[in-house]
């Protein structure tokens, strides 16, 4: 028979402290920590809009997480229907796919994309679908994907500044894509051209912190844009729409962020301890990662940890025996599972 052990530890510090306010010109816009999903600025998040170029973002991971990066491509005829902008890619030029993907993030190749959208799925319509089938996963709930590239002269694409922050949250984990997106120059040769691509992400070059993006416009969208920043420990993502002030409204952003926020460790796994605990007493019960949490000075008074514990009789080295929940303002936000460590026994030598 399993019971339950409760224990709550409260973490009580700091008066809190003003911060100033801030806004932006956008429609829509959000800032949000891409490792919590904390948001620590909304202006209409939940606003479905026309998404432009920015919609190449999904394009892109779904043609890293394919497995054919490294497969050498011949262009064909699905080139043919590319309007707007480019890398001017010709019929029967061979490269690999990954040069395609740098086309595609660095320089918003349309054209690239509905090569991609061919060469990962056999055709532009199920490549579509992989798009929106994607997006559920992650938990894009308000959007639809109708082409790869965004445009928006037949059916374009729709979402919103808050299921954009958590694609580019979910694309952030890939090391390729990070690497991808955030390169400022790209140079490449085929059997028909010499391509040097320059990254549209003006803040890779204008903002220190800046790791990457991806920029997008159309006449009924206007300015999109998605960056992300790296400082103190924090990694997060600013999503605008129709923003004629973006570049901007996007330094801001991170700005007040980096200045407002700091990522508190709530659960420590060298230290981890749950106090006036009985029933484990003559064992080890550890965490096996630590968990940090994005909040202002002061908030550490809104935060609570509580611990769950199974009464387990036939323990096992190793064994998951509870979970430890952390919650702030009374919203749980992560539980981390307890293990437990059995002590070897010591062996007797009888001369």
């Amino acid at each position: 028979m399993k019971k339950t052990i409760l224990v709550i530890v409260g973490i009580l510090f700091l008066i809190p402290l003003k911060v100033n306010a801030i806004n932006t010109s956008a429609s829509s816009a959000i800032l949000m920590d891409m490792d919590t999903k904390r948001i620590m600025y909304s202006k209409d998040i939940h606003n479905v809009r026309s998404v432009a170029s920015i919609s190449k973002i999904m394009t892109a991971i779904l043609a890293i997480e394919s497995g054919k990066l490294d497969k050498t491509v011949t262009i064909k005829n699905e080139i043919d229907e590319s309007y707007g902008s480019g890398i001017y890619i010709k019929h029967d030029e061979k490269m690999k796919l990954k040069d395609l993907v740098y086309g595609l993030l660095l320089r918003s190749g349309n054209d690239a994309a509905l090569s991609i959208a061919v060469n990962v799925s056999g055709s532009k319509e199920s490549f579509i679908k992989l798009m929106n089938e994607k997006a559920k996963k992650i938990g894009m709930k308000n959007t639809v994907f109708n082409n790869p590239s965004g445009l928006d002269k037949e059916s374009g694409n729709y979402s919103t500044s808050y299921d954009m922050a958590l694609l580019m949250s979910y694309c952030y984990k890939n090391k390729v894509f990070r690497q991808i997106t955030g390169t400022k120059k790209y140079t490449l040769k085929t059997n028909k051209n010499v391509y040097v691509w320059h990254n549209k992400n003006k803040l890779l070059n204008s903002y220190k912190y800046c790791t990457g993006g991806k920029t997008g416009f159309t006449e009924k969208a206007r300015r999109t844009l998605v960056t992300t920043a790296t400082h103190n420990n924090l990694n997060l993502v600013v999503v605008t729409l129709n923003d004629g002030n973006d570049w901007v409204d996007h330094k801001n952003l991170f700005e007040y962020g980096f200045a407002n926020y700091y990522n508190y460790k709530i659960l420590d796994k060298k230290k981890f301890k749950v106090k006036n605990e009985k029933y484990y007493k003559d064992y080890k019960l550890y965490i096996k990662q630590d968990y940090y949490y994005p909040i202002k000075q002061g908030e550490e008074q809104n935060l609570l940890v509580k611990i769950k514990l199974q009464k387990i009789r036939n323990v096992k080295n190793g064994k998951q025996v509870g979970y430890a929940y952390v919650y702030v303002a009374d919203n749980m936000k992560y539980k981390r599972p307890i293990y437990i460590k059995v002590n070897k026994k010591r062996k007797i030598k009888i001369w």
